[in-house]
């Protein structure tokens, strides 16, 4: 396995590296977890040879398939301190860095990202979804969380009230159990700082991208109106 050791007396390793042995520890075979995360065996072993690289969804599907941390795919953790060993630990993410990974609704930026077991997980997220269409399924999950806009303008969708718009500078903590959507809004990238506080493992499911949205606000409802029966006929004869 290859390994790199960082200052935090962590071991960062390739998700490749750490899906084997995470894989053989449990002793499956790698059609065990195909069958498990849905992922066909040959990409399996493209991605634990380093001749792949796993999207935000398939990295989600991998980890809850071996039943760990996503953050585990990327750090394993040193021996634990000894006990005269002071018990703090920090960790320092310059600008720039941090574990990157894409999907459909944003770019996210997770920092901190070497620490394993956090009460919190921050991000950086530069939000592409422009309408409620575009983010799909709002998101929900235990806890709550903290946004605050760094750049850009965002408007923030709720199951429970109106949506809030929020430009730079201002923030909302809010129940994260209630669904919730970002969009990004006005002719300038949004780019905004999140804190989520759950488990570890609801917290994975945050990034989930699913194709229903069963879950709207009365707002975005009324904004969803279907086409007035008139303009479908009209549409149909234009077809015909």
């Amino acid at each position: 396995m290859t390994a790199e050791h960082s200052k935090s007396g962590r071991t960062s390793i390739r998700p490749g590296a750490a899906l084997k042995a995470l894989r053989l520890k449990k002793g499956w075979s790698l059609a065990e977890v195909s069958r498990r995360s849905g992922l066909p065996t040959s990409s399996l072993s493209k991605v634990e040879n380093d001749k792949m690289e796993l999207t935000l969804d398939k990295l989600l599907r991998v980890s809850s398939a071996l039943d760990t941390d996503m953050a585990h795919l990327f750090t394993v953790a040193s021996a634990p301190p000894e006990a005269s060993q002071p018990s703090g630990r920090r960790s320092l993410t310059r600008a720039g860095e941090g574990k990157l990974l894409e999907s459909p609704l944003g770019h996210y930026r997770y920092l901190a990202y070497e620490l394993l077991n956090k009460q919190s997980i921050p991000m950086i997220i530069e939000v592409s979804a422009r309408n409620l269409e575009a983010f799909g399924e709002f998101n929900r999950h235990p806890g709550e969380e903290l946004v605050f806009v760094l750049e850009g303008e965002l408007d923030l969708y709720t199951t429970s009230y109106l949506p809030v718009n929020l430009k730079k500078g201002d923030s909302l903590y809010f129940d994260s159990n209630m669904g919730h959507a970002y969009i990004a809004v006005g002719d300038h990238p949004c780019r905004i700082l999140c804190v989520c506080v759950a488990p570890p493992a609801e917290l994975l499911k945050l990034m989930e991208i699913k194709p229903t949205y069963p879950e709207r606000t009365a707002v975005s409802q009324a904004q969803a109106r279907p086409a007035p029966k008139g303009a479908r006929t009209r549409r149909k004869e234009r077809r015909s």
